[in-house]
């Protein structure tokens, strides 16, 4: 999903009900990492070969893995090297793909939930249609038509399905694709009939949230979802997530290496409330910032953002090219070091400036503008920052952090 600015928010009072069912305990199987120390995750979308090296190294050092569906193989032996690294398989929550049928028959393996001949002949009523009656297709990505996710038949089929298809492969959970907020999320300026405004939208999507829930706690299988753009939605993010067992922010901080997010209304304060959202329930979070490779101002940001709210929950991963989902991330030496533990919540020692102390070391983030004045941060004792240098403060520019290590 691309980000969008601008939209207003709509108001998700209507699913009160549903939360109250839908509140999930932390699983007892999900042993949290130290708060102190950065998880990091894998998301292999884009069926790029995978050599055994490749395996033996990644299997051990990422908490999470997303999958295809057709990659049972290769989810063996990621499982053989180290049987607790989470995988997760791909399916998109509210499409079917053209383009996976072939000849009239479906494809064993999906990237969606349901095949599209097979809906095509038994339930065109699942189609979406626009307000002139035509099918609603995403813009921008070939063969995908949109689902109806607010008909109940569709959520049990769905449901059903890839509960089946998780199991029988062997996967710990599914990563749920386009969790969508806005009803003209993938055709801009054009909503669907049957549900003409974001509200009524986003009350299918809670609907279908709550079938996933029910039928994939039943079948002991973890749900992530794609919630981007949550920050520009009200209460966004906390709703859908009382349905999941973690969450994911395709845009976190980082749009681009010339695109940070600084601090206002939908800014950098609102993405980290929802890391400290997730944190409180037991959930996990996943963040994905996009920056050029070897920008290390925008990882520090990133990262250092992170750690602002996160108490070992939460996972990180960047990219640089959008939906280049291939080769593993960039592994960067600030994942195996270890902070410690929290000492209290992040506080503001400037404006916009940012400040979370743990037993080990500290973390700073400048979320002023970018291009704005540096400010001088003081650390109260030595430490050592992300270059190797012992440093007793800090200078920080807008849109920019420091992860800082200390003796403990």
């Amino acid at each position: 999903m691309l980000e969008r600015t601008g939209i207003a928010g709509s108001s998700l009072l209507l699913v009160a009900a549903l939360l109250i069912c839908a509140a999930v305990p932390p699983l007892a199987a999900r042993e949290a990492s130290p708060a102190g120390r950065a998880q990091s995750f894998w998301l292999h979308m884009n069926s790029t070969p995978v050599d055994d090296a490749t395996i033996a190294v990644e299997a051990k050092r990422r908490a999470h893995i997303v999958l295809n569906a057709w990659e049972g193989d290769l989810l063996r032996k990621l499982k053989a090297v180290n049987p607790a690294v989470k995988v997760y398989v791909y399916k998109d929550l509210s499409s079917t793909r053209s383009y996976a049928c072939k000849n009239g028959e479906d494809d064993e393996q999906l990237p969606t939930g349901l095949g599209y001949c097979r809906v095509r002949a038994t339930h065109p009523e699942w189609f979406l249609r626009g307000p002139d009656g035509r099918e609603l297709v995403y813009s921008g990505y070939e063969g995908h038509w949109q689902m109806d996710v607010g008909d109940p038949g569709y959520r049990r089929a769905w449901v059903s399905a890839v509960v089946a298809n998780a199991k029988a492969t062997g996967f710990d959970g599914v990563f749920l694709d386009n969790a969508l907020f806005t009803c003209d999320a993938y055709h801009p300026g054009t909503c669907p009939a049957k549900y003409p405004d974001h509200a009524s939208f986003q009350w299918a999507y809670t609907g279908m949230l709550a079938e996933v829930r029910a039928g994939f706690s039943a079948a002991g299988l973890l749900a992530v979802g794609n919630l981007a753009n949550a920050r520009l939605q009200p209460g966004g993010w906390e709703t859908y997530s009382a349905f999941l067992d973690g969450a994911f922010d395709e845009w976190w901080l980082a749009f681009a290496s010339n695109r940070l997010l600084e601090d206002y209304a939908q800014g950098w304060s609102k993405q980290v409330a929802q890391i400290a959202a997730n944190e409180a329930a037991g959930k996990m979070t996943w963040v994905q910032p996009h920056f050029d490779v070897g920008d290390a101002k925008a990882f520090r940001y990133a990262v250092a953002g992170m750690f602002m709210t996160t108490n070992g929950n939460t996972a990180i991963a960047e990219i640089a090219k959008t939906d280049g989902y291939g080769d593993p991330t960039p592994w960067h030496a600030e994942y195996d070091w270890h902070l410690g533990q929290p000492v209290g919540a992040y506080r503001t020692v400037a404006d916009k400036v940012y400040r979370r102390d743990f037993t080990c070391g500290a973390v700073v983030v400048n979320a002023n503008p970018t291009g704005s004045r540096e400010v001088e941060v003081r650390l109260q004792r030595p430490h050592t920052d992300q270059d190797g240098k012992q440093v007793e403060s800090v200078k920080l520019p807008g849109t920019s952090g420091a992860l800082l290590r200390a003796k403990c």
